[in-house]
């Protein structure tokens, strides 16, 4: 779907196709508007092609095509032509002849000299949540409807006069506040300022009892400067009277901000190229929260929840710090063991496209509906990604599990799992990934530490037919899980026997409510 034209108009940049040779040259006007940049600009150049006037590039979208460009300066012209890698339509030579409707966009990056000793140019996300199409600062034309004509040499022109306008803060209301730090650890790491947010949602009665101190429950997932649980939005379903009444519990519900320069959140741990976010998140930003908002202070009054990424991120955050949460509730959480990366053997598979036979090869599934029908392969999406931003920056989910779990390449940026090509996995990556962040591999490796610190605190749940095949990463958690001794894990498992994405054991406000009896059990020591 096209951006609100909700951006203003600028002559920053042109975009010129040349039909002949299947080209499309970005050339930036003599001067930068102010509201862009006064100097030469780095980024990754997009070019969308549609038969309608209707842009929704994705797995099964229209095609995209995509360049990098580095100190694009004004009268400087950079072209994507027919060895430019695109997605569906691999090259612009396999676009037929016709008319189309075209846009082209500029997804700005930002150098970071990082502490490692790294230089790396990446998109610094700017309040959007790493999302190209609404990133403050990046430059888009209008659409254009063009004819192209393999057999003319006849430029045609887009110009790049539009840009992303910067995203208001949210306000702080009654009932939800939002708190932003600056992170020491972040920016000493990143060589630049780094910030953190965290939104809050208040108990009922919060500024009635002033001395009274609260249990939080650390709600995880994908980035959003929302209220929790959507308390008070326009897609509240009741969750708001309930939140008043006397039936909620009362405990401080909170949602972290931490886009990083590759995702729209951290993962919620230290990695080799993101850097000490999970230090920065339980050292910074929850001691600022629970200090300004009356929090209890203490491991058993820290419980954390979230599905899918914020699943993953819910049992990574518990096994890393033990000792800082009381138990985690993980939802359909992203692949706890890498032997079932998705579909992917990780350790043992040759490739992750493809299943490979003597005479065939058959393509991996990436998604599937709960009857077994694919809806796109993993090719398909890891290609996706790698025309948006090469070298993990796409702000894509694949490039973001790389960029978390994988080594640092010699360049600087993340190692790659496999060749985002081909689909060959490179083993030597995948071990040292494994090693770092397969949380099946690091409990079993280190129960004799770990498991002491977390009797009674894994709680995981997914639906036997997920959509992105994750139950296969759950049920090898549970196989180790059960087989613990001295001490016995006494967690739970849970599975939805033909349940997809997004099931759930608990009914309305079951869970939140099954977290504050534990955190009250773990305040009288049970």
């Amino acid at each position: 779907m096209n951006p609100r034209p909700l951006l203003s108009p600028l002559a920053s940049a042109v975009l010129v196709l040349s039909t002949f040779a299947q080209s499309v040259s970005v050339r930036l006007a003599p001067t930068f508007a102010k509201e862009v940049a006064k100097e030469p600009l780095t980024g990754r150049v997009l070019l969308l092609l549609s038969r309608t006037e209707r842009f929704e590039p994705g797995e099964n979208g229209t095609p995209i095509f995509g360049v990098d460009v580095r100190d694009l300066a004004p009268g400087d012209a950079a072209t994507v032509d027919a060895s430019a890698l695109g997605h569906p339509m691999r090259s612009l030579s396999d676009i037929p002849a016709g008319d189309y409707h075209a846009q082209a966009w500029l997804h700005v990056y930002t150098t970071f000299q990082r502490a490692d000793g790294h230089t790396v140019e990446l998109p610094m996300d700017r309040g959007e949540g790493q999302s190209w199409r609404r990133a403050p600062g990046n430059l888009f034309s209008k659409p254009s409807l063009i004819r192209l004509d393999p057999a003319k040499d006849e430029p045609i022109e887009l110009l790049l006069d539009q840009i992303v306008p910067p995203i208001d803060p949210p306000a702080d209301t009654e009932w939800v506040k939002h708190v932003r730090i600056e992170s020491e650890l972040l920016s000493a790491f990143w060589g630049r300022p780094m910030t953190l947010g965290a939104t809050v949602l208040l108990p009922r009665g919060f500024d009635d009892e002033p001395e009274r101190r609260y249990p939080v429950v650390y709600l995880q997932g994908h980035f959003s400067a929302r209220p929790p649980m959507g308390f008070g939005s326009p897609h509240d379903r009741g969750f708001g009277d309930y939140w008043k009444s006397d039936a909620a519990p009362r405990v401080l519900l909170v949602t972290f901000q931490h886009a990083t320069p590759y995702y729209d959140d951290s993962y919620g741990v230290n990695s080799a190229n993101m850097g000490p976010w999970g230090d920065a998140l339980v050292r910074e930003l929850i001691p600022a929260v629970e200090a300004r908002f009356r929090a209890i202070g203490e491991p058993h009054a820290r419980t954390l929840t979230g599905g899918s990424t914020g699943g993953w991120i819910a049992v990574a955050m518990q096994v890393f710090y033990p000792d800082v949460f009381g138990g985690c509730w993980s939802l359909f959480p992203d692949q706890l063991d890498f032997r079932s990366y998705q579909v992917v053997n990780l350790l043992e598979d040759e490739n992750a496209y493809f299943l490979e036979h003597e005479w065939s090869r058959v393509p991996r599934p990436g998604m599937r509906d709960t009857s077994g029908n694919v809806l796109y392969t993993m090719e398909q999406e890891n290609l996706y990604e790698e025309v948006i931003g090469t070298r993990c920056r796409s702000g894509g989910q694949w490039a973001a599990w790389n960029a978390v779990f994988a080594p640092v390449a010699e360049d600087g940026y993340p190692a790659p799992l496999w060749d985002p090509i081909t689909g060959v996995i490179d083993h030597d990556v995948a071990l040292r990934a494994r090693d770092a962040f397969d949380l099946r591999h690091v409990l079993e490796r280190d129960w004799a530490t770990l498991g002491p610190d977390l009797v009674g605190k894994l709680h995981v749940y997914v639906g036997r037919m997920d959509n992105y095949y994750l139950e296969g990463g759950v049920y090898r958690l549970e196989e180790f899980l059960e087989s613990t001794t001295a001490p016995y894990y006494a967690g739970e498992f849970g599975y939805g026997p033909r349940d997809g994405h997004g099931w759930s054991p608990f009914e309305e406000n079951e869970l939140l409510e099954t977290m504050a009896r534990h955190m009250e059990r773990g305040a009288d020591g049970g």
